[in-house]
């Protein structure tokens, strides 16, 4: 069993920077690629950003291109994901899953592809 858990949400002003991070439990987690995922109240899980399981490779969302900034850790089994020039549309829970499948880019943006996830932390920007 995988447990994922996000931390380092919470209110910023628009325009402010938090970095979040997702722990993973167990001994396989530089074996999986890793994905980050949003969800506003009244909307469907929207992609935000995947790494390789090596970090060698990432994908991002059009939305948050050259905002955000996905990376790892495989010795402290962590996912962080970087926020900066945060706008108030950013505000959502985020959560990270594992994905199931290999590096394929038409795959990593759908959470059908992502097996684990974690309780997800809310993130909210002030305009």
């Amino acid at each position: 069993q995988v447990q994922l858990a996000e931390s380092g949400g919470g209110l910023v002003q628009a325009g402010g920077s938090l970095r979040l991070s997702c722990a993973a439990s167990g001994r396989t987690f530089s074996s999986y690629s890793m994905g980050w995922f949003r969800q506003a109240p009244g909307k469907e899980r929207e992609f935000v950003a995947a790494i390789r399981r090596n970090g060698g490779s990432t994908y991002y969302a059009d939305s948050v291109k050259g905002r955000f900034t996905i990376s790892r850790d495989n010795a402290k089994n962590t996912v962080y994901l970087q926020m900066n020039s945060l706008k108030p549309e950013d505000t959502a829970s985020y959560y990270c899953a594992r994905s199931v499948g290999g590096w394929d880019i038409p795959l990593l943006s759908n959470p059908y592809n992502y097996d684990y996830w974690g309780q997800g932390t809310q993130v909210t920007v002030s305009s």
